[in-house]
Order: structure tokens, then sequence, then C-alpha cells
């Protein structure tokens, strides 16, 4: 090959520009790394965004599928510095009967605890949790003929269903509407076909894995990545926003962690007309809405469960959920919306001062939206914990043009890099025979705009890493 600056260049320094990197490094390749902002991370940072001395994650702050990804596990990131903290409870779902369903590491705990609905739930998870090793890398993975395809088979005739049709297989208000908090991750309506998956993968993801904290904030997880690249030779460059390709040192290979439509303003010269046409029509989901807390005490939630839990669901029923996601997607905002929260300090003191606390949280919202939810928020978590709003010291919000401000790649607050209907499931952002490769010789997209989506996994950089090793370098 001709002698260029670097072999590959990566654009974008979130968990999967870092696992591109990474693995592009791993191949013997020379790698550059360059990040617009002054701190690499992406989703993965943490600042003290309320009061000194207090840790919050800004975006990603839960991570299930980051202790559970297949490429991520083969790295030696505890020896960089990474440590997982592990809740109680994975997730605590309260509701206004007096009850709380809750997501426990044990499968048939959790199970039991659901009553009428004990066998419902083992009917539907065992299986999954029972092959979950051997089919999580095929449903984290491009579309392709599965290693295990009964396995696959059987998640997916129920994954690429409706939240909403799954949750009949309940009759308790509990289990439906554990269910249902689970499947508003995907951040779409929960009569959308495929929103069922991503409650099944969160789940069984608890059930084996667990839904850790990362020590000292998300920003650890970046930091254990940067660290281990570097040790084998990367270089990482921060501080140079790309806008144009000439900004680019000379590279044999260029792998951008951005979406669609940032690629179309850096490289849409490059591209076919049928590719450009396939991208400018990428469709971006939700957004977001979030609030930090510092806070003088534990969040006072009523029930016992919920002050054990790692991560909180804030909606109540199925059917007030459905609503809720339902009037977001017809450009509303709900007076009772979904919130994701999370209470951190509860199990890491290291993120506040002694005696101390932190809670994360946040609601979904159109796209672009810009309303102030915070009332709506605090309103919903006052309603499991009486008495919260006393305990706050400061507060920190976030809206979806802040959000994007913070990391381009959340278009319009999308922090999942485009919306996760039956359309883009596997073939985000174009319909193509390798989703990682653009028309363009040698440049390559590897963000969540590509399978298998949003979360902290970094397995869509691993996977477009490999077909950059395989096309440009000829390593298989």
């Amino acid at each position: 090959m001709e002698k260029r600056d670097f072999d590959a260049i990566i654009v974008g320094s979130g968990p999967n520009g870092l696992a591109a990197a990474i693995l592009l490094q791993q191949n013997g390749l020379s790698v550059l790394l360059i990040e617009g902002k002054n701190e690499i991370g992406g989703g993965l940072r943490s600042a003290e965004l309320t009061l000194p001395g207090f840790t919050h994650d800004v975006c990603s702050a839960i991570h299930p599928l980051a202790v559970a990804s297949p490429y991520f596990k083969t790295l030696p990131l505890a020896a960089h510095g990474l440590e997982y903290i592990y809740p109680d409870i994975d997730a605590a779902h309260p509701f206004d009967n007096g009850t709380t369903a809750i997501l426990k590491r044990s499968l048939n705990e959790t199970a039991q605890l659901l009553g009428e609905d004990k066998q419902a739930y083992l009917d539907l998870l065992q299986p999954l949790v029972n092959n979950w090793p051997t089919v999580l890398p095929d449903i984290l993975a491009p579309l392709h003929f599965p290693e295990h395809p009964l396995a696959l088979a059987r998640f997916g005739l129920k994954a690429l269903t409706s939240a909403t049709h799954l949750a009949k297989r309940f009759s308790t208000v509990e289990a439906k509407g554990l269910f249902a908090g689970m499947a508003a991750h995907s951040m779409q309506p929960l009569s959308n076909l495929t929103t069922s998956a991503i409650a099944l993968v969160l789940m069984a993801s608890g059930h084996q894995q667990g839904w850790p904290i990362p020590k000292g904030g998300s920003k650890n997880i970046a930091n254990a990545l940067a660290s281990y690249f570097t040790s084998i030779g990367g270089k990482i460059e921060t501080g140079l926003y790309i806008k144009s390709l000439t900004q680019l040192p000379s590279s044999h290979a260029i792998l951008f962690d951005v979406t669609p439509r940032q690629l179309l303003q850096i490289a849409g010269h490059k591209f076919s007309s049928i590719y450009k046409w396939q991208l400018e029509r990428y469709h971006y989901g939700m957004g977001a809405f979030k609030i930090d807390w510092a806070l003088s005490a534990p969040i006072p939630f009523t029930a016992d469960a919920c002050r054990r839990a790692g991560t909180v669901h804030l909606g109540n029923t199925l059917e007030e959920i459905t609503d809720s996601e339902k009037q977001i997607a017809l450009g509303k905002h709900p007076e009772s919306p979904f919130v994701l929260l999370a209470q951190q300090s509860v199990f890491d003191a290291s993120r506040t001062p002694l005696g101390k606390h932190t809670a994360w949280a946040y609601c979904h919202v159109p796209n672009g939206s810009v309303i102030d939810m915070t009332g709506a928020i605090e309103k919903q978590v006052e309603r499991f914990a009486p008495g919260f709003k006393d305990v706050i010291l400061a507060k920190h919000t976030i809206n979806t043009v802040q959000l994007e401000e913070y990391n381009p790649n959340y278009i319009g607050g999308d922090i999942n890099g485009g919306a996760f209907g039956i359309n883009q499931l596997f073939t985000r952002p174009a319909l193509r025979v390798s989703p990682y490769k653009t028309s363009a010789k040698g440049i390559y997209i590897c963000s969540s705009s590509t399978p298998p989506g949003g979360g902290v996994h970094g397995m869509s950089g691993y996977h477009a890493a490999k077909k950059a090793l395989k096309h440009t370098f000829g390593i298989q």
C-alpha cells in the first residue's frame, strides 16, 4: 500500500469510535482517533453539573450492555481503571396502588415477585436467558445468517412484535408495567413493531449480567478504552471538530462515529446519488429532556425496593406509559411523562461529598423540543417519593437543543442515533449489503446509526472495523 500519514482515522470518540480504533490498532495498523470536543467519550462523559464535588453522568448512566458487550469483554478494561458496581436491584417500577415490580439478577426471584404472572414471565424470559451467551452476538450484529439460527428465531418471533401485544401474555398490572417500562427505552410508541426487542434485551441482560454503574462516573468507561488504545500504540487528538475531509491527514480508511447528517456534511460530495438520497431520508426519533440533581439525602421513595434500585422507572401502568409515548410521537408533551431515573450515589459514594447524593433522570419529548419539562419530571418523582423536592440542593437541566450542542450525534435530542422503527432496525443508515460501507472507497460509518444501534456496547464500531479490515486492508 502507498504510504499515508495513518492507516486509519476514526472521527468521533464515543464507545463505537473507541471500539473501532482499538480493533484496527490491535491488527497492527497505525490509527488516529479524532474528537471534536476537548474530552473524549461522546455520551460517556461525567461532569460537575450542579455543585462542586457532585459528579453527574451527562448522558449514559447505567450500563447493562457495556458489561455484556461481546467485544468489550475481550479487552483488559479493569486493568485500565474500570470498575463496575452492581446495585441490589437492577430496576424498580412503582405503582400508584402501592406495589412495586422489580428486575433482579435472579430470574426466578423476579418471576416469583410477579405473583400470578410468575409462569408467564418464566415462559417469556427463561429460554432467552438460557441461550443469552449464544444469541447475544447475533443480536448485536448486522443482518446476517446467525451462528445459532433456531435460538435467534425464537427470540426474533417475540422481539419483532409490539410491546403492547407481547404484554398481553401477562395478567397483572405489575408485570405489564414492568415490561412497558423496559420497552419504553426504545423511544417510540409501544404499539410499534420491534418495541418488544428492547425490553427483552434489557431484561435478559439484567438476568445474565446485571445493570451495573461505573465507579466514579460513566467517563471511566471511555477513559479505560482510551487508556488501552494508547497503550497499544494508538493516537488520540481532541478539540478538532471535523467539518471537511480536507482537515484530515492522509489515510487508507476513515471511519466516522457520526450520524448520517454529519456524514453528509463532511463527505457527501464523495457519495453516489443513491446513497446520498438514502442518508438524506434517514429518520431521527424522539428527543430527551434531562435533569441532574444534587441532593441532601437519598430520594425518599415510599417503596423500599425503589430505594435499593440503581434504576427506577416512573410511569405507573402499561396504559399510562403507552399513552405518554404515543402523545410524544404526535408532537405533544404529556403532563405525566414516563421518567427514567438513576441514583448512582446510593451505590457509589465517590460521586458526592459525604452524606450527599445525586440523581439523574430524563423523559422523552418530541424531537427538537425546547419545552422545559422540569415540573413534569419532578412531579412524577414526588408522586412516588413524597418530600423529594425538600432534599434538592441544586439542579441542572438540558433540553434537546443543548443535548445536540453537547454531542452533535444527538440530532434533535435523539440519543439513539436514529429512530428504532422496524424500517431502520437492520437497514440503518441505508439499505446496503453492508451498512458500514459507504458508497465511497475507504469511507465507513461506525456510529449508533448502524446496527445494532444505540447503547454503550461498542458493537457498531467493532463490526465497522471488521469490514474495514477486510475490504481496505485485506485482513480477515
